[in-house]
């Protein structure tokens, strides 16, 4: 059986999501084309990203119940563009930093199944794209 993390979770011919291993639910998406910015990818890239970041704060939002989303897009490392979808909590252990700061504690979370939240994913993707 595949394991979640073996990435993609989801991909097609203009967007691909993987999941990020860490302590609180990250997805990221990916352009399939060598695109270093938004205004280098194809309309219909541009309009699945658009639509899969709305879905998956909205997904995360109804199922992990998190403090708050944070959906970033730097690509400074990696000149690709890609999106962040984060789900953030108080009880995690970087909390009110971003994932890339300085750790404020040990994270303290009892979160529902990432195995659970990517199946339903999956359905609502495949009925929006």
């Amino acid at each position: 059986m595949k394991s979640i993390y073996e990435n993609p979770i989801y991909k097609n011919q203009h967007i691909r999501i993987e999941i990020e291993e860490s302590e609180i639910p990250w997805l990221k998406i990916f352009v399939q084309d060598n695109c270093k910015e938004m205004t280098d990818c194809s309309s219909e890239t541009k309009k699945q990203i658009w639509s899969l970041l709305d879905l998956i704060e909205t997904e995360m939002l109804d199922y992990f119940k998190p403090e708050k989303i944070n959906i970033a897009s730097f690509a400074n490392y990696l000149p690709q563009v890609h999106w962040h979808i984060m789900a953030r909590y108080k009880e995690d252990s970087y909390f009110p930093e971003p994932m890339w700061g300085e750790k404020q504690r040990e994270g303290k979370l009892n979160l529902p199944s990432m195995q659970g939240f990517i199946t339903r994913l999956l359905v609502a993707i495949n009925k929006e794209i």
